[in-house]
């Protein structure tokens, strides 16, 4: 099979690009997907041109349209953090008014200094 040490850092290389196509191959699929400004057309020209010219397709998409997919990926995230924190909020039976009396009463008790409290007013308000 692997007839010299050449051979199998070639496979190597080869598998390890593979792997990495991959990887972008399904970050950009995400990203088309997740993008509701560009029409079906245009993402299924991309489609076509990533199975028709993978790596040139791949590397143009990143380099045309990465900053957006940046933003995406982002507002994804944010969106994700922020029902995750509403979920753990409801769950945990705590509203910003109950946080926020909490946060009074250790104020109260000379537990947290003044700027302490207003930072934990504004975490419980965003």
């Amino acid at each position: 099979m692997l007839s010299s040490l050449w051979d199998l850092f070639w496979y190597t290389l080869v598998v390890f690009a593979f792997v990495a196509y991959l990887l972008i191959l399904f970050q950009v699929l995400t990203d088309l997907f997740r993008d509701r400004s560009a029409s079906a057309v245009v993402k299924v020209v991309w489609i076509i041109f990533l199975i028709v010219f993978p790596y040139i397709t791949a590397f143009a998409y990143l380099l045309i349209r990465g900053r957006g997919m940046a933003e995406r990926s982002s507002a994804a995230h944010d969106a994700a953090q922020h029902a995750a924190d509403d979920y753990i909020r409801k769950v945990a039976g705590r509203t910003p008014a109950a946080e926020i009396a909490e946060a009074q009463s250790l104020l109260d008790a000379g537990t947290i200094t003044g700027d302490e409290f207003l930072r934990l007013k504004a975490k419980a308000l965003s």
